[in-house]
């Protein structure tokens, strides 16, 4: 079991790099949480010195302090990763752990309060200590891509959210299917058949779709 290392004010300075009266001014303006007290003695862990390496990384990628206050406080009152998952609950989908300097990077400027607030609401971003998980590694790809291509963060994050109701209909659809004529015991058998199913009509929608655009 590792032990938990803790550090006075000025050793804390000196590993992130910063002055003392930085990480003061860091502390009133409730970046980082506030330390252990034993008397008059200030003691702070590797939590608050990865949240000191996370200021920097975010400064250096032209992030203002008032957006970063924003993103410590929703990363903060974020849900837990297990939440989201389920402790043990089986999924097709591969989590992804990312540092907020990563998210940043991913998505180039637009990782804002008010997008991480929305992806937070939505379920795609958890938090694991100083870590964020992404529930889905191919959620995260393709919308790292769209924005690539010049659709704002933000549009893609609504789009999100109406197509997950419409997944949560078509899950609900196939699930009483099943259950009408089989068991409860065969749905996870049958939901690549499920998957197939919804995969196959997209693309036809898309077909027509694009057939009205020539």
């Amino acid at each position: 079991m590792a032990v938990k290392r803790e550090y006075r004010m000025e050793e804390l300075a000196r590993l992130a790099g910063i002055t003392v009266r930085t990480l003061r001014f860091y502390r009133e303006r409730k970046l980082i949480p506030p330390p252990r007290r034993e008397g008059r003695i200030a003691w702070y862990d590797d939590h608050h010195l990865a949240r000191l390496r996370t200021i920097a990384a975010l400064l250096e990628r032209g992030h203002t302090l008032n957006g970063i206050a924003e993103l410590a406080e929703a990363f903060d009152h974020g849900r837990d990763v297990a939440d989201l998952l389920g402790v043990g609950a089986p999924t097709e989908e591969e989590p992804v752990r990312l540092t907020p300097e990563e998210l940043a990077d991913r998505f180039a400027g637009q990782a804002t309060p008010e997008n991480l607030a929305a992806a937070l609401e939505l379920g795609y971003l958890g938090t694991d200590g100083d870590e964020i998980v992404h529930i889905s590694r191919r959620l995260l790809d393709v919308s790292s891509a769209l924005v690539r291509e010049g659709i704002p963060l933000a549009e893609v994050l609504r789009a999100g959210k109406e197509v997950r109701s419409h997944a949560d209909a078509l899950a609900d659809l196939f699930a009483d299917l099943v259950l009408r004529h089989a068991s409860e015991e065969d749905l996870p058998r049958l939901r690549p058949l499920a998957r197939s199913v919804v995969e196959a009509e997209l693309s036809l929608a898309l077909d027509r779709r694009m057939r009205k655009q020539q």
